[in-house]
């Protein structure tokens, strides 16, 4: 049970240093963290809208996220990358926090929840779902979800080529909850498929189409039709 244990405890460690960081970064549009082993110690990668305001001026700011990081989580000589998005329209967890900041600026849940899908599919990405949950209108709960494009909600290509990113808005009524779930623009499902043609098969797979000689195409002799007169 050692092992176990071990593991667990890793993993909630590493969920409670991104709720951090999450907080931490919040204006600088948090987009992701990775936490990986190495020999120097742990190298964490953090991908931001604006890495400036995570840097700092002079790096204090970054010092100061390293220096908790190694005494607060007890992660090993802690190394923070930052990394820049390159497009915030397809990063699901910047969406979904700035469709909470929408929420909490007063915008009517169907106005945001259609502005975040139109400008994910404006983006370029094949589909994208939002889940808006919370008191929307009244004292009962209620959840409305926004789709377009193809989403897929289970299997390989859910865990390959779907993003998941999730938020809080905080109004007088309670809390309401934010998911936005992305499909992005260079995935590929099992049913799509192309059609090529032999040329272009032989110059892909030399090896398979190379040695097949092309099929010579049949003669076909042409035989006038007879004409028969009816009277």
């Amino acid at each position: 049970m050692a092992s176990e244990r071990k593991f667990v405890a890793e993993n909630v460690r590493r969920v409670l240093l991104k709720e951090y960081l999450m907080k931490e970064v919040s204006r600088a549009g948090f987009g992701g963290l990775d936490i990986q082993r190495t020999p120097m110690g742990t190298r964490v990668i953090l991908t931001t809208e604006r890495p400036g305001l995570v840097i700092g001026r002079r790096g204090q700011t970054i010092k100061n996220l390293t220096l908790v990081i190694e005494e607060k989580y007890g992660f090993g000589n802690p190394q923070i990358e930052v990394q820049e998005v390159e497009n915030a329209s397809l990063n699901a967890q910047i969406m979904a926090e700035k469709l909470a900041f929408s929420l909490e600026r007063g915008w009517h849940f169907r106005r945001a929840g259609h502005s975040t899908v139109r400008r994910v599919m404006d983006a370029g990405a094949r589909g994208c779902h939002v889940i808006i949950a919370g008191k929307l209108t009244g004292q009962r709960h209620r959840t409305e979800k926004f789709k377009e494009g193809y989403i897929k909600f289970c299997g390989e290509p859910r865990t390959l080529f779907v993003e998941k990113g999730y938020a809080i808005a905080k109004l007088k009524m309670g809390v309401i909850g934010v998911t936005v779930e992305i499909m992005r623009p260079d995935s590929k499902l099992p049913a799509d498929t192309a059609i090529i043609s032999k040329t272009e098969a032989a110059a892909k797979l030399p090896d398979i189409f190379g040695s097949v000689a092309p099929a010579e195409a049949p003669v076909v002799e042409d035989v006038g039709a007879e004409t028969k007169e009816v009277n």
